[in-house]
């Protein structure tokens, strides 16, 4: 071959990466209007929401900028709801969701991954998925009552229920990624001697880093920031969670929006921090969920 025809060739192939790299850096224009618009829906609300927290009562309701910063409104709704307590009891019922549901739920969908074959494994992937689609408010009376005979109307007895109400969507979310582990690492193990309990936690779970990202991180949004459980489970008044403490407060001091807005904020502000650190984590784990 000669040299020109070598500089032809590569030519063409520098031309064909510049026009590939062209290619990946087009802009859909259309799709980011659309997602612009979308997101004022989260932004318009919010902004409402941090003026309005540093506003007097006088000068709520309105998309202003506050004449003066109230800033105390944060430290007065801190005491007024006891944010302090209220705090650790949410802390302690979402780590404890989230624990032991990533200790549960993944060796579950472990366990129906690797059986589908088999007819009972398969109608409980099914059972368990099909329980996503029943209303709460159906099953929310029979809970309660039957939580109340248990002697479970009480933190641990909220924390069971996330674990258990959670396992539908968890199986589903997990199920498709340990599918997409070959089955040839366990056949590996197994020849060394291990067995299943000691195959799922060395080799399994740790490859299932992404989908227990995103089971860790829905399960404490949801756990953080859940109102009806906490109302139907909890009776006794100083496990209250955050989102029970500000229902009474906000019930007690409807007329001083700012003070209650501050306290919304400050409900909100540590799972947003948890879930900026864990996005890119969650983003990945449903994007390998879904391949099968």
């Amino acid at each position: 071959m000669s040299s020109a025809t070598l500089q032809r060739a590569n030519a063409h192939d520098s031309g064909s990466k510049k026009i590939r790299k062209g290619h990946s850096r087009r802009i859909n224009w259309w799709l980011t209007a659309v997602i612009a618009v979308l997101s004022l829906t989260i932004l318009i609300p919010l902004y409402f929401t941090v003026i309005t927290a540093l506003k007097t009562p006088a000068e709520a309701g309105t998309f202003s900028l506050p004449t003066t910063w109230e800033w105390h409104n944060f430290a007065d709704a801190w005491n007024k709801v006891d944010y302090p307590k209220a705090a650790l009891n949410s802390a302690l019922i979402t780590v404890a969701a989230v624990v032991l549901t990533l200790l549960t739920n993944t060796f579950v969908a472990y366990a129906v991954a690797r059986n589908m074959d088999k007819r009972f494994f398969r109608f409980m992937y099914y059972f368990f998925i099909a329980a996503m689609f029943v209303p709460f408010p159906v099953i929310m009376l029979p809970i309660a009552k039957q939580f109340g005979s248990w002697h479970l109307d009480n933190q641990l007895g909220l924390v069971l229920l996330y674990m258990v109400l959670g396992l539908g969507t968890n199986l589903f979310i997990a199920t498709g990624f340990i599918r997409s582990i070959p089955v040839s690492l366990e056949e590996a193990a197994r020849i060394d001697g291990a067995g299943t309990w000691r195959i799922f936690w060395k080799i399994i779970f740790p490859l299932m880093g992404p989908i227990n990202a995103t089971i860790a991180i829905l399960t404490a949004l949801w756990a953080w920031n859940d109102f009806l459980l906490p109302l139907i489970i909890l009776t006794d008044q100083s496990n209250q969670t955050i989102p029970l403490a500000q229902y009474v407060f906000s019930s007690q001091f409807a007329t001083n929006y700012p003070m209650a807005f501050s306290s919304y904020l400050m409900a909100m502000a540590p799972i947003l921090i948890v879930y900026i650190f864990a996005q890119k984590w969650v983003i990945s784990g449903v994007m390998r969920g879904a391949v099968k």
